[in-house]
């Protein structure tokens, strides 16, 4: 079964709680679970021993004999409405909007098939490209029409994802101004600053070699914006992959997660990190690469303070943070302590 075929019964599934089961003409099960047809249906038919109503459906790839649980006039009416639907449905992409085509692609809701309608459609260049997630506190239209005007090309664009959300999606260019996706990121929010007084946030996802990834990378740069406000990060714009350690630890099941924290903490350490000022001393200092005049200089602290407070976080958690490996160490105790 093809992914288009399986994206339409999944959006059915969602938008209707219908569940289809699929199968090829000759009966053989593609999804689902309804028992198979005893004799491929012409048209619509009832099996009401079974309680399965089947019909046929053609799609662009091909035949198939659908069953929705059920019998009756309303399971019939159903049947001849998802047969219309399942058929049409490679052509209902072709008629969206670019930025729903785009919204739906950047979220998942389309499959490979779809996606190379939309490069073909809209001549979608062979480059490299990656997405950004913007949260900015404004009106989304003002935003994507701004984020628009600094498309360095046609193919790339703005569009609102929802939720007051945007995304803006780049095509890497050697020629580019900022070859850096993350420096482009800080044009944008800059920009939005400057020319609307907007704050914004923006998550920078990976870079993928083909336009069929563009999905991949959304949900990174969405990622980075989140996790960026779980550790309470400093700074407008943050890559996905400051993150990944984060995002490793995020998928290890919580009863693991606080295992590894009481391993690493005592019940002393565990009260140093309720203390806000002590860790974002600690967080600042590991911010400028374990530097105490930059750090005391970012923080207006006096540097006998700072050395002080360093002092401190050594005695209670046995971790020297002017050490490389220790400061590694307690970046993941304070990402492990909000994760639990």
């Amino acid at each position: 079964m093809n992914s288009e075929l399986r994206n339409s019964i999944r959006r059915i599934r969602e938008s209707t709680d219908i569940e289809l089961s699929v199968f090829t003409p000759e009966g053989r099960c593609l999804t689902g679970s309804a028992p198979a047809p005893g004799a491929s249906p012409d048209g619509i038919a009832q099996d009401r021993e079974r309680g399965y109503t089947y019909f046929r459906a053609s799609c662009k790839s091909g035949e198939y004999v659908c069953a929705l649980a059920g019998t009756g006039k309303v399971q019939k009416n159903y049947a001849v409405l998802l047969a219309d639907l399942l058929e049409n449905a490679g052509n209902r992409v072709l008629s969206l909007s670019k930025n729903e085509f785009t919204r739906q692609i950047l979220l998942g809701e389309c499959g490979a098939a779809d996606v190379r309608k939309y490069c073909a459609k809209y001549a979608v260049p062979d480059l490299p490209c990656c997405a950004m997630a913007v949260s900015a506190k404004g009106d989304a239209a003002d935003v994507v029409n701004l984020l628009s005007q600094y498309a360095e090309n046609g193919a790339d664009c703005a569009v609102p994802v929802g939720g007051g959300d945007c995304a803006f999606i780049r095509f890497m260019n050697e020629e580019s101004e900022y070859p850096s996706a993350a420096d482009f990121a800080t044009f944008l929010s800059r920009s939005l600053w400057e020319e609307l007084g907007v704050e914004s946030h923006i998550g920078v996802g990976g870079v993928f070699r083909r336009f069929e990834d563009i999905g991949k990378s959304y949900q990174q740069a969405s990622a980075a914006l989140r996790l960026s406000a779980v550790l309470h990060s400093k700074g407008s714009v943050h890559s996905y992959r400051e993150f990944v350690l984060m995002k490793m630890l995020e998928d290890i099941p919580d009863n693991k997660l606080a295992e590894y924290l009481s391993i690493l903490l005592d019940g002393a350490a565990k009260e140093l990190l309720k203390d806000e000022d002590m860790v974002n001393t600690a967080e600042e200092f590991l911010e400028n690469n374990l530097n105490v005049s930059e750090t005391s200089r970012n923080l207006y602290m006096h540097r006998n303070t700072l050395m002080y407070r360093l002092d401190k976080i050594e005695r209670v958690t046995g971790l020297n943070l002017r050490k490389f490996s220790d400061a590694v160490t307690f970046r993941v105790i304070t990402i492990l302590n909000r994760l639990v």
